[in-house]
């Protein structure tokens, strides 16, 4: 998209999005939370061949970050829509404005080891049983990326690489269940099918499985995503002290799909 298509963008949504009136001023730096979110998602929806169309069809209130300044959604950086078929490093989700990044996630070249992921899982079973279907599966690689935002809250995204899409499913009947994850991850004890999470906030050609940690909490409350698409398989692991805010883990998803999606070609 070239530049003056964005800068378009930007002025449509900036009527659409903030309507300041006297009642109600809206400072410069909400103006600019919302124009970012909401162009992003501008981007890779609406010019993006219907990438995430249902997405664009939405009132601004029902999804993550469109509704107002003060939802709790991140301030992420400009995000750049992938080639098709590109490395998958470049379709891991940057971290948000001023979140500070977990160096243990870059790996070695940009690629995390496989025992490193597998880290994630509760118990040496399960670590050993996901580990298998990696291997069965063709595994190629993984790319990864961790943050912890101001106010505590934790995040990890992995991308895994397999050799085939065609076993993409396969894995994910392995990993998922429709009301629970198949493994335990830690700091979940059990974990749930996550119904606060908007279905309309779909991505095309993204598959979604989407869980919240039953209650009572432990020490933390963990959010987890599980999302394929093509020959990726990825995982989105977000908690955080106390109780981990609903908005900033569904904008995190979601953007995450469309980065997916664009990867694949979709």
């Amino acid at each position: 998209m070239s530049e003056q298509m964005q800068d378009e963008v930007v002025e449509a949504l900036a009527e659409e999005v903030v309507t300041p009136s006297p009642e109600a001023p809206r400072t410069r730096r909400a103006l600019r939370g919302v124009l970012r979110w909401t162009a992003a998602v501008a981007v890779f929806g609406v010019l993006g061949a219907g990438t995430a169309y249902g997405i664009t069809r939405m009132e601004r209130t029902d999804v993550p970050g469109l509704a107002t300044a003060s939802d709790g959604r991140w301030d992420y950086p400009g995000i750049q829509r992938p080639v098709a078929g590109s490395d998958l490093r470049a379709s891991v989700l940057p971290a948000p404005r001023g979140a500070v990044e977990d160096v243990a996630l870059q790996g070695d070249d940009g690629w995390l080891p496989v025992k490193d992921f597998l880290a994630v899982y509760e118990s040496t079973e399960d670590r050993t049983e996901v580990g298998d279907h990696l291997k069965d599966y063709g595994l190629r690689h993984i790319a990864a990326r961790g943050w912890t935002t101001g106010d505590g809250t934790r995040t990890s995204v992995y991308l895994l690489r397999l050799d085939d899409p065609a076993v993409t499913e396969l894995l994910r009947r392995d990993l998922t269940e429709y009301d629970a994850p198949v493994h335990t991850v830690r700091g979940a004890e059990e974990a749930e099918f996550d119904d606060g999470f908007p279905p309309e906030a779909d991505v095309r050609g993204v598959d979604r499985n989407v869980y919240d940690e039953k209650k009572p909490y432990g020490a933390e409350q963990l959010r987890q995503a599980y999302l394929f698409s093509g020959d990726v398989v990825a995982v989105v692991l977000q908690s955080r002290k106390g109780a981990a805010a609903s908005v900033p883990f569904q904008q995190t998803v979601v953007l995450q799909s469309q980065l997916l999606a664009s990867t694949q070609g979709r």
